[in-house]
């Protein structure tokens, strides 16, 4: 019964997710916000809705280790799962402009957040912090492809395009209202199914975090970069990925830690920050290696998966590595 409540929690989180986006671009397209815009914000960020109402209702759960679990997890499942995937199926080509920028900025916002998590918290003054950042970096995006209206810019405004309908303003509204409603009451039942599973296996909250909840609330972004690399156009997957761990740690973190303060639970501190880390500069040294992310350096990324997940939900293996 646990698990069949955390499976229709997830399926309303991300199904409410996708009304509330096609709903939100509805409204801005007739409002006449421009297609660029509403492609880095409302599109771009409200595919990681899942992943932010999840963490909210984990800190106001009482389950931290949820909570950011699901931010840590969720970087590390982009990485490793979702890229490595992608890249078997074809390998991602990426630019050195593109990468300078985006690569660079997702490299000092994972230090940034590796930071945090070694003081043991995360507070209302650093989660400020980290949404003030995610305010400039989305100003200086949208900014910088404006002028230049580069492949990205073209990407950002066809993801709106892809998202946007005819549908008058009150089914609009309508729409959002039940995608939030979706999106709340779905992410209620799967952390409240999360942590009961986890007290069940005997297990921390935080390893249900970073598995079975980081793993399904990405799913909308396996399945945009699956559908891209099977489309010829894994630069779309590149970038997908980035912006969303990018958000991930700036927006989810920042929105999470202003709402509810959270304490950072040691298992984390010890392992899986630096395991976000390691996938980050592993995908970086493939990235400026030729420029691309070729199928064997995606194959690595799915085996380092597993073993991740081997670490995750094999307590005895956990114990002789001293994580427990």
């Amino acid at each position: 019964m646990t698990l069949l409540t955390l499976f229709a929690g997830l399926v309303l989180l991300l199904a409410g997710g996708e009304a509330l986006v096609r709903g939100s671009v509805a409204v801005a397209t007739r409002l006449g916000v421009s297609k660029l815009l509403i492609g880095l914000t409302l599109v771009g960020f409200g595919t990681s809705m899942p992943e932010l109402v999840a963490s909210l209702q984990g800190a106001l759960a009482g389950a931290p280790g949820l909570a950011v679990g699901n931010v840590v997890g969720s970087n590390i499942a982009n990485i490793l799962l979702i890229l490595g995937t992608a890249a078997v199926i074809l390998p991602i080509a990426t630019t050195r402009a593109a990468f300078q920028r985006d690569g660079a900025v997702l490299v000092a916002v994972t230090l940034i957040l590796v930071a945090i998590a070694l003081t043991g918290s995360l507070g209302r003054v650093a989660g400020l912090g980290l949404l003030v950042l995610l305010a400039g970096y989305t100003i200086g995006t949208y900014l910088a492809e404006r002028r230049r209206m580069s492949a990205a810019g073209h990407l950002h405004t066809a993801e709106a395009d892809a998202s946007s309908s005819d549908m008058a303003i009150p089914a609009a509204l309508a729409l959002t209202a039940g995608g939030i409603a979706g999106v709340v009451f779905g992410a209620s039942l799967l952390v409240g199914a999360a942590v009961e599973l986890a007290r069940l296996a005997g297990i921390s909250e935080a390893v249900i975090g970073l598995t079975l909840v980081a793993v399904g609330t990405s799913l909308p972004e396996l399945v945009t970069s699956v559908m891209a690399a099977l489309r010829r156009q894994a630069d779309v997957a590149f970038g997908n990925v980035v912006g969303s761990n990018v958000f991930n740690i700036l927006g989810i973190g920042g929105i999470t830690a202003v709402v509810s303060p959270l304490s950072i639970p040691d298992e984390i501190i010890r392992l899986d920050i630096w395991a976000m880390l390691g996938a980050t500069l592993l995908l970086v040294l493939f990235a400026v290696t030729g420029w691309r992310v070729s199928r064997r350096e995606g194959a690595i990324f799915l085996a380092l998966y597993a073993a991740y997940l081997a670490v995750q939900l094999y307590p005895p293996l956990r114990g002789a590595l001293g994580l427990v």
